[in-house]
């Protein structure tokens, strides 16, 4: 379920993309925030397992608004100032899920009396989605999307990204492939004997539904770059940018961001089931991971922009990020809690400190495409 909390986020990020840098992160984030109630109370109705499959797989969906508040945010400041103001926008982002991890838990158990006395899970899960919508309604009638004077630039074709050399094209579709993938092994996942979400045959229909897919992405890709793939137009240097920037970035989000949702995930049952501790307490515990977050995203960001170089903060934040794991995997039974938790916020550091650093780059590659690059990172 935690695997399918985020699947459908890799699909929706590149459809969110394109609908943001058509429609703007004013009317798209609003729909979006709306639509998060459908999901929150289908999972706070769900009967049986396979619905919590579908009500999680909807979860996915919004999990892609990340992408919306990075293309707002770059409206909104100066490429100086981009790092820090991304790290505070990601930041507080990531810092809702210590809200939720450590609030969530309470909740449910204070409303207890709601469910018989059971935990009131489902409670605390709809009113989320609730708090959701009415943000969404304020966030409609509260927010612009540029400073006023100031135009939103959109992308002259709409469908797939707009690169400026064959090369990129080509990387670009081998990317695309590696989505695709993602959702195929999902998919053979929920086929195994002890989920059986899917069938056999089900499975294979997913596969070729993907297929399908990923043939629309590449004829959507070459369409946009028609011009481009037949030698009718170049592009001036001022235009040009490699995808290759966009792939070294979406490799730095796999091990930094990509590492944080696989240990926040996973956090809470390992802290439990390691110094045999309340399911409440360790939730509580594991939520010092994210709630780091209000202070590393930003410093990565900030890092970013006051060091002379994007490129050499992003290296050695990344070896950060493989030594403290390699620190953290020591953790035993035999470890004083405390200096577990301190290795662990040591770790998270690095790791939210890397999103940082990314998305302080991600604005300044395309302004007008920032909403499909940050969709693809």
């Amino acid at each position: 379920l935690g695997i399918c909390n985020l699947a459908l986020t890799i699909p929706a990020r590149l459809i969110i993309g394109m609908l943001l840098d058509r429609f703007g992160p004013r009317i798209t984030y609003s729909m979006l925030l709306m639509f998060t109630v459908i999901p929150c109370l289908a999972t706070a109705l769900a009967q049986d397992f396979n619905q919590l499959v579908i009500s999680r797989l909807l979860m996915g969906i919004v999990g892609s608004g990340f992408v919306v508040g990075i293309r707002m945010v770059g409206e909104w400041f100066q490429p100086k100032e981009m790092g820090i103001a991304q790290g505070i926008y990601g930041g507080w982002g990531n810092f809702g899920a210590f809200g939720a991890e450590f609030a969530l838990p309470m909740i449910a158990v204070s409303t207890s009396f709601f469910a018989g006395g059971a935990s009131n899970w489902r409670f605390a899960i709809a009113f989320t989605g609730i708090i959701a919508a009415i943000y969404g309604v304020i966030y409609y009638n509260s927010v612009q999307d540029t400073p006023t004077g100031k135009v939103y630039k959109k992308p002259k074709k709409n469908g797939s990204l707009e690169v400026t050399s064959i090369k990129s094209f080509w990387a670009m579709i081998v990317s695309n492939f590696g989505l695709i993938f993602a959702l195929g092994l999902l998919a053979w996942r929920l086929e195994q004997k002890n989920i059986h979400f899917l069938t056999l045959s089900q499975m294979y229909l997913a596969w070729l539904l993907l297929a399908g897919l990923f043939a629309y992405q590449s004829y959507k890709a070459w369409q946009v770059n028609r011009e481009l793939l037949t030698g009718k137009k170049t592009y001036a240097p001022s235009e040009r940018f490699q995808f290759g920037q966009v792939a070294l970035l979406e490799f730095t989000y796999i091990t930094n961001f990509g590492s944080e949702l696989a240990v926040v995930s996973m956090l809470p049952a390992f802290f439990e089931k390691t110094f045999a501790l309340e399911h409440v307490v360790a939730g509580m515990i594991a939520a010092s991971y994210p709630f780091l977050n209000l202070v590393s995203r930003p410093s990565g960001g900030l890092i970013s922009d006051k060091f002379s170089s994007r490129k050499w903060t992003m290296t050695i934040i990344s070896v950060g990020i493989g030594v403290s794991y390699l620190i953290a995997h020591f953790i035993s039974s035999s470890w004083p809690i405390p200096l577990a938790i301190a290795v662990t916020m040591f770790a998270a550091y690095f790791a939210q400190a890397g999103c940082g650093a990314t998305y302080s780059i991600v604005p300044l590659i395309k302004k007008e495409a920032t909403g499909q690059i940050a969709g693809n990172v």
